[in-house]
């Protein structure tokens, strides 16, 4: 494993795992729309590295783990981070965009920058083979971008009790790394064009739903 990759899941279990002890330490980093508003930006990049579970920290450091290596062959280790914390901050940032009138909204998880990962990997092989829980067969790539997009756009849109995904910080950070894919890897990029047109279907709806019907926020 990458060094660099191997530091960053440690550094992330550690103090994931004193927010599991350490209420008052929790409260302080994870993402809290009041907070940041009053101008405690450091929230937006310290909620990711806090996580509400052993298996809600598993669950990313396991898809980091595994599509972490895809990227870091295509972009680089530079530009693995860039897409890993770009697409943390950005994700945030979208949840305070989205949620701007509710104070209390609050998130955690690195779940915006692993998104961001994955994502940037399906941009370059969008024809990847995406194992997804108990399915014996791999779903291409962009397949499941496109019902992952979909899912968390549906989820947005219809809001259920209980609902504790931070379905926004998700597609914010797949975005990022998805945009930061395209742009550097252009021709890589344009070869996949249709798979990658049909993946972000979703994602032009969720648009118009935001800017033109002003839907959410």
């Amino acid at each position: 494993m990458n060094i660099l990759l191997l530091g960053l899941i440690i550094i992330t279990v550690v103090v994931s795992m004193k927010g599991f002890q350490d209420f008052s330490f929790f409260e302080k980093y994870k993402f809290n729309v009041a907070a940041v508003q009053r101008g405690e930006y450091i929230r937006l990049l310290s909620a990711g590295f806090l996580h509400g579970s052993w298996s809600h920290l598993l669950f990313n450091m396991l898809t980091l783990y595994f599509f972490a290596p895809i990227v870091i062959q295509a972009f680089g280790e530079i530009g693995f981070f860039i897409i890993y914390f770009g697409s943390m901050i950005l994700g945030n940032y979208f949840c305070l965009y989205l949620y701007k009138k509710q104070s209390w909204y609050s998130a955690i998880g690195a779940s915006g920058g692993v998104s961001g990962i994955l994502f940037g990997a399906i941009a370059i092989f969008p024809s990847i083979g995406i194992y997804f829980f108990f399915i014996p067969i791999p779903i291409p790539g962009y397949i499941f971008g496109l019902l992952y997009f979909g899912y968390s756009v549906y989820m947005m849109l219809n809001p259920q009790q209980n609902d504790n995904i931070g379905h926004a910080a998700h597609l914010g950070g797949a975005f990022f790394g998805l945009l930061y894919a395209v742009t550097t890897q252009t021709e890589a990029a344009i070869t996949h064009v249709t798979e990658l047109g049909i993946m972000s279907l979703p994602l032009l709806y969720l648009a118009y739903e935001i800017i033109i019907k002003k839907r959410i926020g």
